[in-house]
C-alpha cells in the first residue's frame, strides 16, 4: 500500500530528547516500510527514516529558537498534505486537530490517531462537529469522554523488543521520575514520596514554555531545598536505558486521565502488561494504585530493601518479589478500566 504518515513538527521523528507521539509514528513508519509498504513521512525536515521523508519544516520546533509560533508551519504541512492526498491509499494522521477541516475535501480513506486527551469541554462540541472522521484511541479509557466519536478501535503503544534491555542488577539506588515538568504529571509528588522514604530522587523531563512558571514557582524550589533531587534535564533514548534500567522504581504519580503513559512499558523493558493501572488500561503486572499519602509510602518502604538480583532477567515476578523498577502508582483520581 501506499501510505502516508503524517506527524506533528514539534519534534524530529524520532525526537532526539522527548516526545512520545513522534516516537510512536517513528516505530509504526519503520514498521510498515520493513514490511513492504511504500510509506511517505510528513514531519520536520531533521527526521531520520526509512520512508520518503517530506520535510514541512527545517528542523522540530520545539527546540528551534526562533520559533514563535508553531501553527503556520503546521498549516503550511496540512497543504501540502491535501496537494499530495492523490498519490496515497490511506493517509494516517497524527497531528491533533488541525488537520481536521482538510478530512472533508480529501477524496482518500484517512485515519486520525488521537495522542492526547479528550476530557477538557472544548472538545466534545469540535468532535461532533467533526463526527464522522474516523478515529484510533491508544487506549480505551481515552475514548469515555467522547463515546459519540466515530472510534474505530484501539491501538495500544509498543515498544522494539530490542529498545530498552532489562537490567538485572540495578546499581543506582535512586527512584526516577521521567516525563514532563507539568502539574498534572506530578513531579511535585514524586519529591515527597522520596523524601518520606529517605531515597535519593532523580528527574529526567523536559520543561515546556507553558510549564515555565510552574517550574519557577514550585519545582525549583522543591529541589534547590532538598540535595537528594537531582533534575537531569531531558535525556535521549540511550541515556533512558541507564536511567531506567539502574532506578530502584519509576515513580509515575499522575494527577490526570493519562491516555497511555508510555513511560510505564518503557520502564518494565520488557513490557509485561495487564488490565488494570489506573487510566491506562494495560499496566504492568507489577503496577499497583495508591489513593492517599499514606498508601503511596506503605507501597512504597519495601524499595528500600528489596534486592534487584532477585528479579528474573525476564522482568517478571520471583517468590511473590516483583522488581521495583516496573512498579508504578497513580493517584486518587484514577480510575480502573
Amino acid at each position: 500500500m501506499k501510505i502516508a504518515q503524517i506527524a506533528p513538527l514539534y519534534e524530529r521523528v524520532p525526537p532526539l530528547l522527548y516526545g512520545g507521539t513522534e516516537r510512536i509514528v517513528s516505530y509504526l513508519t519503520e514498521e510498515l516500510v520493513r514490511q513492504g509498504h511504500e510509506v511517505t513521512l510528513f514531519a520536520s525536515g531533521d527526521s531520520q527514516t526509512g520512508a520518503a521523508l517530506v520535510p514541512c519544516s527545517e528542523a522540530a520546533l520545539r527546540l528551534d529558537p526562533l520559533i514563535r509560533d508553531p501553527l503556520p508551519y503546521h498549516l503550511m504541512q496540512m497543504d501540502e498534505v491535501g496537494r499530495r492526498a492523490a498519490e496515497f491509499d490511506v493517509l494516517h494522521f497524527h497531528t491533533d486537530l488541525v488537520h481536521f477541516p482538510l478530512l472533508r475535501y480529501l477524496r482518500k480513506p484517512t485515519l486520525t490517531t488521537v495522542h492526547g486527551r479528550l476530557d477538557l469541554a472544548d472538545l466534545k462540541p469540535f468532535y461532533e462537529f467533526f463526527g464522522p472522521s474516523p478515529l484510533v484511541s491508544i487506549s480505551d479509557d481515552q475514548q469515555r469522554p467522547l463515546p459519540c466519536a466515530n472510534w474505530v478501535g484501539t491501538v495500544h503503544h509498543g515498544l522494539p523488543a530490542d529498545g530498552l534491555p532489562f537490567n538485572p542488577l540495578a546499581t543506582g539506588g535512586y527512584l526516577a521520575f521521567l516525563g514532563r515538568i507539568s502539574p498534572e504529571k506530578g513531579p511535585d509528588r514524586a519529591i515527597d514520596i522520596a523524601a518520606r522514604l529517605g531515597l535519593p530522587l532523580r528527574i529526567a523531563a523536559k520543561i515546556d514554555k507553558a510549564d515555565q512558571s510552574y517550574w519557577d514557582a514550585v519545582i525549583k524550589p522543591l529541589i534547590d531545598k532538598n540535595p537528594a533531587v537531582e533534575f537531569v534535564g531531558e535525556i535521549n533514548e540511550t541515556s533512558k536505558a541507564d536511567f531506567l534500567g539502574n532506578a530502584l522504581a519509576l515513580l509515575f504519580p499522575i494527577d490526570w486521565p493519562e491516555p497511555f503513559g508510555l513511560v510505564m512499558i518503557e520502564a518494565a523493558a520488557p513490557p509485561s502488561l495487564r488490565s488494570g493501572g489506573g487510566r491506562c488500561p494495560r499496566s504492568l503486572r507489577t503496577a499497583f494504585r495508591a489513593s492517599s499519602w499514606m498508601t503511596w509510602t506503605a507501597r512504597c518502604r519495601p524499595w528500600r530493601k528489596w534486592k534487584r538480583s532477585r528479579a528474573p532477567r525476564s522482568g517478571g515476578a520471583s517468590s511473590g518479589v516483583s522488581p521495583p523498577s516496573a512498579w508504578l502508582a497513580t493517584t486518587s483520581r484514577s480510575t480502573t478500566p
